[in-house]
């Protein structure tokens, strides 16, 4: 039995567990975002970190609130619904063709298999921030005395 095949199994027996399992994940996914690195600059030395985190914070906030991360959750949005027909299609043919002849149970399973799939793979491509998100946070730290170096 393949990966997916229990994946979906389990998925039809177990619905609300799935649930729990899919929002845990994607909590755990956007608690462990990425962060701005930045260099010991004289600044950052002269303020100190805790200093640093709370403006890091308020950079991060000033770019969520001009919307430098929009479309995230709609594109994952899209992208469970098109998995899920794709899937409910793809499992209705090999239903219907299969010994048990059921296309409405290949479907669902198939549906049901690749849209929990995508969610869950997509709670983590969520937290990744957006090119513009990073670009927004990193000038706004400079704005205030930082070099930021990367992000982790």
């Amino acid at each position: 039995m393949s990966l997916l095949e229990k994946l979906t199994e389990i998925t039809m027996k177990t619905t609300p567990g799935i649930l729990l399992l899919c929002v845990t994940l994607a909590l755990t996914a956007c608690a462990s975002s990425k962060k701005p690195v930045l260099y010991p600059n004289a600044h950052m030395n002269r303020v100190g970190q805790q200093q640093a985190d709370a403006d890091i914070h308020a950079c991060m906030h000033a770019a969520e609130a001009s919307g430098a991360n929009a479309g995230k959750s709609g594109e994952l949005a899209t992208k469970t619904a098109k998995a899920g027909a794709v899937g409910g299609a793809t499992g209705a043919v090999v239903g219907a063709i299969s010994s048990s002849g059921s296309a409405g149970r290949g479907a669902a399973i198939g549906g049901a298999g690749a849209a929990t799939a995508t969610l869950i793979g997509g709670a983590f491509d969520a937290s990744e921030p957006t090119q513009v998100y990073i670009r927004f946070v990193d000038q706004c730290l400079r704005d205030k005395g930082y070099q930021p170096i990367g992000w982790r």
